[in-house]
C-alpha cells in the first residue's frame, strides 16, 4: 500500500520537480503525491482524505500560510500526521515556530531534492514507529485479562541476555527486576544508539495490572524511537511526554531516568523525568546520587520542560539505577528499606562486579522485608564505565 503525501507549495514548478524525483517510487506505488497551491486547499483536502501521512508545506503561501495550517493541523482527528516545512535559509524564527507548533523536520530553499528524499523517509519511519508503538497500545487495551499477560508483557520485552554487548570492552552493563504479585510496570532498557554511545533507560509506571503494563511497553517504544533518532536526552523526554499526555489516561504516568554514556570518554548525559537519581560509585569509594536534573513525570501534563546534564565517568566508575520498590520495600514493622540502607549496601559491594552488586542489593531488600509481600516491582540496572582498551 503506498504512503500518501500532500506537497502544499503555490509554486507550480515544484510538483513537477517533486513528481520527477520520486518517480520510482511512485511506479512502484511506494508513494503517492496530491498537491495543494495553499493552506486552505491543503487543509480541505485533509479534511476529506484522512489517509494522508506526511504534509510537507511551504511557510510563505497566499490565504493561508504553513504556519496557520500548521496550527489548524493540530485540532484534526489525524493525529499520526507528519509534517515537514519548507523555508528560506537562514529563517530560523519561522523554522523554530514550525517546530513548536509540531512540525517533525525542516527543509530549506533553495530545495536539495536528495536532501528531501532523506528526510522524507526519515519523517516515515518515525511514523512506522509509533504507529508500532501506538498498535501495541490497542492491542493491549483490548486484552485487560489476568495479571499474568501483564507479567509475560512486561517481561517479554526487556533485554535478559548477558553480557549484552560481549565485543564491547569500554564499559559493561547489567539489569535485573522481580515482579510483584500484581504489575506495577517498571521497565528498563539499553541500546546503542551508533557506535559509541550507550542508551540506558529505567522507569516506573503509576498503577498496576495490565494498564501499568500497557503504559509500559508504549512508553519503552516511544523513548527507543526518540533516543535512536540521535535527540538529546532532554528532547526525547520531551517527545515521549508530549505522546503520553495525547494518547494514555489521564490518572496514569510513568517516572524515566535516560542517560546515555559516551564509551570514547566517559560523558554521561542524562535527564530525569521524575524518578530515583541513580548512584554514582566513584572511584574514590564515594557513593552519592547524580545531580537532580530533568524534570516532572511524564504524561502528567503537555508543557513541560526538560534539562539535561552532563557528568565524567572516570575508568571503574559505575551508575547504580534502581525504582522506587527497593527503598519502599516493607518489613513486618512497617518500616521501609529506604536510601540509607541502600548506600550503605552499595558502598560495601562497589568494587565488586556489577552482577553481584545487583544480587547483594536484592539479597539484602528480602532478607529486610521478612518475607512480607512485595507490593511492587524491584529492578535495578547497572552501568560500569571501563574506559578505552
Amino acid at each position: 500500500m503506498s504512503v500518501k503525501i500532500l506537497v502544499v507549495d503555490d509554486e507550480p514548478d515544484l510538483e513537477q520537480l517533486v513528481l520527477q524525483k520520486f518517480r520510482k517510487k511512485i511506479r512502484a506505488k511506494e508513494y503517492e503525491f496530491v498537491f495543494a497551491q495553499n493552506g486552505v486547499q491543503a487543509l480541505d483536502t485533509l479534511k476529506q482524505d484522512g489517509s494522508i501521512e506526511v504534509v510537507l508545506t511551504d511557510i510563505n503561501m497566499p490565504e493561508m500560510d504553513g504556519l496557520t495550517l500548521l496550527r489548524e493541523m493540530n485540532s484534526l482527528d489525524n493525529k499520526l500526521l507528519r509534517s515537514v516545512i519548507v523555508s528560506a535559509y537562514g529563517d530560523m524564527e519561522n523554522i523554530r515556530t514550525a517546530m513548536n507548533l509540531g512540525a517533525y523536520d525542516f527543509v530549506t530553499k533553495p530545495i536539495d531534492l536528495a536532501d528531501l528524499e532523506i528526510t522524507v523517509e526519515k519523517s516515515l519511519k518515525n511514523l512506522a514507529l509509533l504507529k508500532e508503538a501506538l498498535k501495541g497500545r490497542e492491542q493491549l487495551v483490548s486484552i485487560r485479562r489476568e495479571l499474568d499477560i501483564a507479567t509475560s508483557i512486561q517481561i517479554g520485552i526487556l533485554p535478559k541476555t548477558f553480557p549484552a554487548f560481549p565485543d564491547r570492552r569500554e564499559f559493561d552493563i547489567y539489569a535485573h527486576m522481580i515482579t510483584a504479585k500484581e504489575v506495577g510496570g517498571d521497565l528498563y532498557d539499553f541500546f546503542l544508539i551508533d557506535k559509541y554511545r550507550l542508551g540506558l533507560i529505567i522507569g516506573d509506571v503509576s498503577g498496576k495490572g495490565v494498564a501499568a503494563a500497557m503504559l509500559m511497553a508504549v512508553s519503552k517504544t516511544l523513548l527507543q524511537a526518540s533516543a535512536l533518532k540521535g535527540n538529546p536526552t532532554d528532547t526525547s523526554l520531551s517527545e515521549v511526554n508530549k505522546v503520553l499526555v495525547e494518547n494514555s489516561p489521564s490518572n496514569m504516568f510513568v517516572t524515566v531516568f535516560y542517560g546515555i554514556l559516551d564509551s570514547r570518554s566517559g560523558a554521561f548525559e542524562y535527564c530525569n523525568g521524575g524518578h530515583n537519581p541513580p548512584y554514582l560509585l566513584s572511584k574514590d569509594g564515594k557513593v552519592s546520587q547524580v545531580e537532580n536534573i530533568g524534570g516532572l513525570v511524564l504524561g502528567a501534563m503537555k508543557e513541560i520542560e526538560y534539562e539535561s546534564n552532563v557528568t565524567m565517568l572516570q575508568p571503574g566508575e559505575t551508575i547504580f539505577f534502581y525504582t522506587d520498590g527497593v527503598t519502599e520495600a516493607e518489613n513486618k514493622k512497617e518500616d521501609q528499606y529506604e536510601e540509607e540502607r541502600l548506600e550503605a549496601c552499595l558502598s560495601k559491594n562497589q568494587k565488586s562486579a556489577l552482577k553481584e552488586i545487583i544480587d547483594n542489593v536484592f539479597s539484602e531488600v528480602q532478607s529486610f522485608s521478612e518475607g512480607m509481600h512485595q507490593a511492587d516491582d524491584i529492578t535495578c540496572l547497572a552501568v560500569r564505565y571501563l574506559g578505552k582498551n
